[in-house]
C-alpha cells in the first residue's frame, strides 16, 4: 500500500443547497459521514465540485469549518486555495487559518490564459507561501490552459512542499511522462473518474473525485483494488461504475451528481446559477442507471 499521505480516494465534496438556495450545513454534515464511512481516505474542500465561484466569504468559512468539525480529524482534509490572481492566493495562504487542514489544492489560473512561464512564477509564488503541502490542479477543460508536464516537472523538481498533482488533462502521454520522469516526493493523482482505473495502472496512486460523493463504497473498492495490484477485480468494478461516469459528466458537475445524491436522499437537487440541474430525461437515465448499479 502507498504510504503517500494523499494516495487513494480523495472526494471533492459538493456543498448541499436548500430548496431557497442557501446552504445546508446539516445535508453538508451528512454526505461527509457518508463518503467516510463508504471509504474515502480523504477530502477535499472547496475545489471546484464544491461551487465555490457562487459561495460568498461567510458561506465558504461556514463550509470548511463544517467539512472540518465533521470529519473530526478521521482522514486528511485538503482545501481548494486557487485562483486567477497570483497576489490574492498568496495573501490568503499567508493570513487565513489552515486549522485541521493537511494540504492545499490549487488549480491553473484560469481566463488570464497564463503561458508556462506565468504558470510557473504563479505555482512558485503559491509554494513559497504555502504553508502546507501543496497539490496543483491542471484542468484545462476548465481554465483554458495546459500545464504541460515539463512545466509540472520543474515545479515538483524545485519545491519539496509540492507534493503532487491532480491531472484532468485526459493527455494519458502528457500525464504518463509526468509519472516516468517525477521525483521521489511527487505523485500524480487522476483527476478524472473515468479514467482513474488505467491511470492507476500507469502509475497514479488515486483520484480526487466527483462521482465517489454518491457511490463511495464501489469507487474506493476500485481504487483500493489498484493499489494493491489486484486488477482483475478493479477492472470489474471500473466497468460497473462506467456508463454512471459519463452520465453525472453529460451536462455539467456537479449537477449530474447532486441529481443522483438527491435520488439517494443525501441532498437536494440544487445548484446555483450559472450552473442549472440536468434535464429530467438525464435525471431519469441516472436513476434508471443507479437502480441497475445496485442489483
Amino acid at each position: 500500500m502507498n504510504k503517500f499521505e494523499f494516495s487513494g480516494t480523495g472526494v471533492a465534496l459538493i456543498t448541499p443547497f436548500k430548496a431557497d438556495h442557501s446552504v445546508d450545513l446539516a445535508a453538508l454534515e451528512n454526505v461527509v459521514e457518508h463518503v467516510i464511512a463508504g471509504g474515502a481516505d480523504y477530502l477535499v474542500a472547496l475545489g471546484t465540485t464544491s461551487e465555490a465561484p457562487v459561495l460568498d466569504e461567510v458561506e465558504k468559512f461556514r463550509v470548511r469549518e463544517t467539512i472540518i468539525s465533521t470529519a473530526a480529524a478521521r482522514v486528511p482534509v485538503v482545501l481548494g486555495v486557487g485562483g486567477n490572481n497570483t497576489s490574492a492566493v498568496v495573501k490568503q495562504l499567508e493570513h487565513d487559518p489552515m486549522d485541521g487542514f493537511s494540504g492545499i489544492l490549487s488549480v491553473t489560473p484560469y481566463y488570464n490564459k497564463p503561458g508556462q512561464e506565468g504558470l510557473y512564477a504563479h505555482f512558485d509564488a503559491v509554494a513559497k507561501a504555502s504553508r502546507l503541502p501543496v497539490i496543483l490542479y491542471n484542468v484545462p477543460g476548465r481554465t483554458a490552459v495546459n500545464m504541460k508536464a515539463s512545466t509540472t516537472l520543474e515545479l515538483a523538481a524545485k519545491h519539496k512542499n509540492i507534493v503532487a498533482v491532480k491531472e484532468a488533462s485526459g493527455d494519458m502521454l502528457q500525464i504518463m511522462n509526468i509519472i516516468r520522469q517525477k521525483p521521489d516526493h511527487f505523485e500524480v493523482i487522476s483527476g478524472d473518474d473515468g479514467i482513474t482505473f488505467p491511470l492507476m495502472a500507469a502509475g497514479a496512486v488515486g483520484v480526487i473525485s466527483v462521482a465517489a460523493n454518491a457511490f463511495t463504497v464501489d469507487f474506493s473498492a476500485m481504487v483500493n483494488a489498484m493499489l494493491n495490484e489486484r486488477f482483475a477485480e478493479a477492472r470489474a468494478l471500473h466497468y460497473k461504475m462506467f456508463t454512471l461516469f459519463g452520465q453525472l459528466f453529460a451536462e455539467g458537475s456537479p449537477a449530474g451528481v447532486k441529481a443522483l445524491m438527491s435520488h439517494m436522499n443525501l441532498c437536494d437537487n440544487v445548484v446555483r446559477l450559472p450552473l442549472t440541474r440536468v434535464s429530467d430525461d438525464l435525471a431519469k437515465q441516472i436513476e434508471d442507471q443507479w437502480t441497475l448499479f445496485n442489483h
